[in-house]
């Protein structure tokens, strides 16, 4: 332990490479192999400690199996082997006694990998058992909550655990991110106040002051409190990838860079660290990069649609619409958070002369509600109304073309296209017109007789696994200006 504690105090300056302390660690295990007869479960799961130290990382998981059946109410070792267990079948693979605290260290390994909904589910049995006044699972439950972006549930559990336990400074980072989030500016100040006068030398009291002045615009500060938590803990996973947010707001994307590498190193399975690389890659227009990163962000999240829509935007400013489109309609499939992956799809169809693809998806943009209040709506509902004015289905396109009329931007063109939709029924009314609707597709066909006032189900579009017959680009083989996931 105080190997340990020298190497953490000086991992700072030194830096990860540390020769003296992976000799100590060496000479650790030699211990542990000459007197691997007489360790009980405590030395065992200090040797799984030293093991992963020294990135053995198959041979830790075994000693670590052994030290938990020897001792199954060694929480301590339950969390070491959770942190090695990097994907969800690996879990399954464990070879765990049947024992309660194999409850909590489910709902802890789901934590971990950011499988929310089965860590809910796991944390309700617990709470349901007994457990419901227990700080630890209603913190669990919070932080589950936070990592599927229900923020209002997390904020309401976090309250409680504020009211019933105040100085309870456990998980507050998590607590301060989420009044970050909400843009609660008094509620973040008071939390850093108290937080100050109950122990301003913890690791969560500096993460809070930091969130406190990166709401305020003061990165700078912010940058300085992150270092001050670092200092008191080099492997706090929080700290080093907020201070990379920092760095890119403060666009000194190197320095972010090293941080996210450094979040990488402490835990490879956190996809916000490989996310800010991307977007660190991103900002140095290094879009080869950016894929790679956005890609590994997106195996460890496969459920979170900003990655597949950065991923997607990397493939498009390389010219590989394929694998932009595949992206930007799984973003969809998924379900997409910040309602772009329809528009930028619809965009990318309508850039490579895709028409009809390009209308059935801004169709569907177009009905659903979320999109409402987006700020690509007025440019999707212009090219809807041009589309079905060039194929004469003339109450489509005044539909469009009056919703056009709402908006600063498109209301020339709305009563430009109304004008031509005027003249076009005067010549309809002396002359039989060319039925230019024929060559429309079957998804813009099926909703042509209905009235489009009335409420019609969402027009489905064709997946880019099929290339249309006029896709024209040969094949081959966002941004929002807060950082914070």
């Amino acid at each position: 332990m105080s190997c340990e504690k020298k190497r953490l105090d000086n991992a700072t300056d030194i830096g990860p490479e540390n020769s003296e302390a992976t000799q100590e660690l060496l000479e650790l295990l030699s211990f542990f192999k000459a007197n691997r007869n007489t360790l009980d479960g405590y030395l065992l799961y200090l040797e799984g400690v030293v093991l992963k130290k020294l990135d053995l990382r198959s041979q830790a998981v075994s000693v670590l199996q052994t030290a938990i059946a020897a001792a199954p109410t060694l929480w301590a070792a339950w969390i070491e082997l959770a942190g090695l267990a990097n994907e969800y079948e690996a879990l399954d693979s464990l070879q765990l006694p049947k024992h309660w605290m194999m409850y909590f260290f489910a709902a802890h390994a789901f934590v971990e990998l950011k499988l929310s909904e089965q860590a809910l589910e796991a944390y309700t049995v617990l709470a349901n058992a007994g457990f419901d006044k227990s700080t630890y699972v209603t913190a669990q439950m919070a932080i589950a909550h936070h990592d599927r972006r229900d923020v209002d549930s997390s904020l309401t559990l976090f309250g409680e655990l504020y009211q019933n336990d105040p100085y309870r400074l456990d998980n507050w980072d998590v607590y301060s991110h989420l009044l970050y989030l909400k843009e609660k500016r008094m509620e973040l100040a008071k939390l850093a106040q108290k937080a100050v006068s109950i122990d301003k030398y913890r690791v969560e009291t500096c993460c809070v002051i930091g969130n406190y002045y990166s709401l305020r615009s003061e990165h700078q500060k912010a940058v300085v409190y992150f270092q001050r938590a670092l200092s008191l803990d080099p492997q706090y996973l929080s700290a080093w990838i907020l201070m990379g947010h920092e760095f890119i707001e403060l666009q000194n994307s190197n320095a972010a860079i090293q941080c996210y590498r450094q979040a990488i190193d402490v835990n490879r399975n956190d996809y916000r660290a490989w996310n800010g690389l991307g977007q660190a890659y991103e900002i140095l227009g290094l879009n080869g990069y950016c894929i790679y990163y956005y890609s590994r962000a997106a195996q460890l999240k496969p459920d979170d649609s900003r990655m597949l829509v950065s991923l997607g935007e990397a493939y498009e400013k390389m010219d590989k619409i394929p694998n932009a489109l595949k992206c930007y309609y799984k973003a969809h499939s998924t379900g997409d958070i910040e309602g772009m992956a329809l528009f930028k799809l619809a965009k990318l169809y309508e850039k490579s002369n895709m028409p009809n693809s390009a209308a059935a998806a801004y169709t569907a943009a177009c009905q659903d509600l979320a999109n409402a209040g987006s700020k690509e709506l007025p440019a999707a509902q212009r090219y809807l109304a041009q589309y079905y004015l060039r194929f004469s289905l003339l109450d489509h396109a005044a539909h469009y073309a009056y919703k056009c009329l709402e908006h600063e931007s498109t209301k020339e063109a709305g009563k430009n296209i109304l004008k031509a939709i005027s003249d076009k029924r005067l010549a309809a009314s002396s002359s039989q017109p060319a039925n230019l609707s024929d060559d429309l597709p079957d998804a813009i066909k099926n909703i042509s007789s209905t009235s489009i006032t009335q409420d019609t189900p969402k027009t489905p579009f064709p997946s880019p696994n099929v290339t249309p017959d006029n896709f024209s680009t040969p094949m081959f083989s966002r941004k929002n200006n807060k950082y914070k996931m």
